[in-house]
């Protein structure tokens, strides 16, 4: 049996959290379900749902008559609590797995499947742990997940690769065309390599929300768990080796041209409205005499445009084009007021990395200019 008193404005945004690791096309009914587990001991809900690939539980205080477990529909649970008025939700399970639902003048009764059906969490094994601070997560995160791989034939980077070391956290992730990474010193870390996917680190983002309590973090070979003070998280790990991303950054630079960030990003953002009509190209053009550099568009059939910007330019001068979206994802995800584009040739790799501020690349190959 299950019997529980809750409050509507706890339960529904709890279960929406949770649900977003429901399968969103289950291949058994199960996998569509909430478990709910209510312990009369501790006077807690607690809310898990898996897709065999992400796990999420979130424990809730409660008042709980009777304990009990019962699995029910995700959406439709959501649907219908999401919905009932900000007052207290009864909850009650009879002997046929059926649920009674009421809330103030509401009453539903929704059929569940009983809980050994839900499959078992991965245990994860491994005993050390260590804690990421919200801030590191989430500037890593930031940096790396606008690069992921959409391409699920290339399912290894369609995640971030997490390098952890006793006194550094690096989150890298490319799709082949920009490759991002960023390092941040820490205490007390442990040695590990894992590729989580990209799905996952999105979900924790939202189970993070506005939290600034450290994460406790623990992977082994298969899988990765994060602890929140709302909750926890468990992801499978990408199989697969990740590409060597080190090798691809260049070790020296013969031009090095720094810009104020947001100057740059607020003409790339007016250009690149007539780079959308081109490709979305966007070709820069580096002066060393005058001192600036400038981003043109041209499309003869229908517009051309042209912005100029004061910059520090070391080296000689050079025509480069570049992906508008790739150059703008990457401007971005650096938060400090100056920037450095350090290049090569029209046909090498080109580095983005911020003036005083974290140990943070961004590197982006440049595309072919056809006159």
């Amino acid at each position: 049996m299950l019997h529980v008193v809750i409050p509507q404005s706890t339960l529904a945004p709890t279960i929406a959290t949770v649900s977003r690791a429901v399968a969103s096309r289950p291949t058994h009914p199960i996998l569509g379900n909430i478990k709910l587990v209510a312990d009369e001991d501790n006077q807690s809900l607690t809310l898990t749902a898996s897709d065999l690939n992400i796990s999420i539980i979130m424990p809730l205080s409660a008042q709980v008559i009777t304990g009990g477990a019962i699995t029910l529909p995700s959406k439709l649970l959501g649907d219908i609590v999401s919905r009932l008025p900000d007052e207290d939700v009864t909850l009650f399970l009879n002997d046929n797995q059926q649920v009674q639902l009421t809330c103030g003048s509401g009453k539903y009764q929704l059929n569940g499947l009983d809980v050994s059906e839900f499959p078992e969490l991965p245990n994860i094994d491994s005993d050390e742990s260590f804690d990421i601070a919200i801030a590191t997560l989430r500037a890593g995160l930031a940096a790396t997940l606008i690069a992921v791989s959409q391409d699920e034939t290339k399912r290894i980077l369609t995640g971030v690769h997490f390098v952890s070391a006793t006194d550094y956290l690096e989150f890298a992730a490319t799709d082949g065309h920009r490759l991002s990474v960023i390092k941040t010193l820490v205490e007390d870390g442990q040695e590990f390599v894992a590729t989580i996917p990209a799905k996952a680190l999105i979900t924790l983002e939202k189970l993070i929300g506005n939290q600034d309590l450290p994460i406790t973090m623990r992977a082994d070979n298969a899988n990765a768990i994060f602890e929140l003070p709302n909750g926890t998280l468990i992801t499978r790990l990408l199989d697969g080796t990740y590409p060597n991303y080190r090798q691809l950054i260049p070790v020296s630079s013969e031009r090095k041209i720094t810009v104020e960030r947001k100057l740059l990003v607020s003409a790339l953002e007016r250009i690149s409205v007539l780079a959308d009509q081109k490709n979305n190209i966007v070709k820069i053009t580096i002066d060393s005499d005058t001192q600036e550099i400038s981003l043109s568009v041209e499309s003869p059939d229908v517009a051309a445009g042209r912005e100029a910007l004061p910059a520090q330019v070391v080296g000689d001068d050079l025509e480069i084009a570049f992906n508008v979206k790739y150059l703008a994802d990457g401007l971005k995800t650096l938060h400090t007021n100056e920037i450095q584009l350090q290049l090569n040739a029209a046909n090498t790799p080109a580095l983005l990395v911020p003036i005083g501020g974290d140990e943070q690349t961004y590197l982006l190959m440049p595309v072919q200019i056809r006159e």
